[in-house]
């Protein structure tokens, strides 16, 4: 008999994830000075290593456990990272205790990595960044060639509604990639999977799981999306709300990633000899083109690409098609645009 259907469909998405892995691997790259091809970090002499990252909660654990069950029979070595965030009382016992878990699963290495919270963009996204800078300084340090990710297709619902309540556009309601990061380093298995399939995977495999109180705090935006948004949600329009809002996350990332490669290419065209951008001809421009060649030029001049709203880029857009005199303006990052002899000066202050 053959393993329960969502320990199936668990290691199935793992699988082919490091298939994907394996491929990008045999592509040999430069070793740095002083090293070997056979010793360089992730070198084609050795397999690659996979981390994943792993808070101890179903979706990581699912994965962590598939990951360990495929590695084994595929030219993987699979590491694990739990974070421990120091937000509540014990959490460096619990990421102790994570880590036990990953390293009973014969996963090596495993780390516990202690981050520090700041406070920028509120707590959530402050927890995100803090996690994020730790698993790349790990995954840098240890040579990784990807780090997983338990997100699932819920996660993926709850962050296109987060951007659709944000009204920041496309781009956003775009959700998750299942691959982005530095290298492509973060891959993302399960946004095709429900959470239930990962929780049900956890239970037939006595795997212990540990549920997040903050994940259950109404303090937090996503946690009342989650308790109680998309259930109303699927109360008044039916089960497939998290499926159809999932599939939307895929269509909405094609169209932004077109739109992206549009504007990319439109770039050099409005733009005079000395490189500064031409009113003109990018008011000739679609809008949503045209958009996406401003934020790029403000973010090329410093402007920090997480801290550049809509609502800065569309200050920019009205120096183009509501030009009445109006002075200069004061983006993110200590960067000034004003509207000059019919060229769009972008600079540092």
């Amino acid at each position: 008999m053959g393993p329960h259907p969502a320990v199936a469909a668990i290691r199935l998405a793992v699988r082919r994830v490091l298939h994907d892995v394996l491929t990008e691997h045999s592509a040999p790259a430069p070793a740095a000075a002083g090293t070997t091809e056979d010793t360089a970090p992730g070198g084609p002499g050795r397999a690659p290593l996979v981390l994943v990252a792993c808070s101890g909660g179903a979706d990581s654990m699912a994965l962590a456990s598939a990951l360990a069950f495929e590695a084994r029979k595929l030219a993987v070595r699979a590491g694990g990272i739990t974070v421990d965030h120091g937000l509540q009382p014990g959490s460096d016992l619990r990421a102790a205790e994570v880590a036990a878990r990953l390293t009973a699963m014969n996963l090596d290495p495993v780390e516990a990595v202690a981050v520090t919270v700041g406070r920028d963009g509120g707590p959530e996204a402050a927890a995100r960044d803090a996690r994020y800078a730790a698993l790349d300084e790990a995954a840098e340090r240890l040579g990784a060639s990807a780090v997983l990710l338990g997100h699932t297709r819920d996660d993926q619902a709850e962050t296109v509604l987060l951007g659709l309540a944000r009204g920041s556009g496309i781009r956003s309601l775009s959700g998750m990639a299942a691959v982005s990061g530095t290298g492509d380093r973060y891959r993302r298995p399960f946004l095709t999977l429900d959470r239930q399939t990962a929780r049900k995977a956890c239970m037939v495999q006595s795997l212990p799981v540990w549920d997040d109180p903050m994940n259950a705090d109404p303090a937090y935006t996503r946690s009342r999306l989650r308790h109680e948004g998309l259930p109303a949600l699927e109360k008044s329009l039916g089960k497939g709300v998290v499926e159809a809002l999932a599939r939307t996350a895929q269509l909405c990332r094609d169209d932004a990633d077109a739109l992206d490669a549009w504007a990319a290419d439109a770039d050099p065209t409005v733009r005079d000899e000395a490189g500064l951008l031409e009113c003109a001809k990018l008011y000739a421009l679609p809008p949503a083109v045209r958009r996406r060649v401003l934020r790029r030029a403000a973010i090329a001049e410093g402007a920090p690409a997480g801290s550049l709203f809509a609502r800065h880029v569309e200050e920019l857009d009205r120096l183009i098609t509501g030009w009445r005199g109006q002075g200069a303006i004061n983006l993110p990052g200590r960067v000034v645009a004003r509207r000059q002899g019919g060229r769009l000066v972008i600079r540092q202050g």
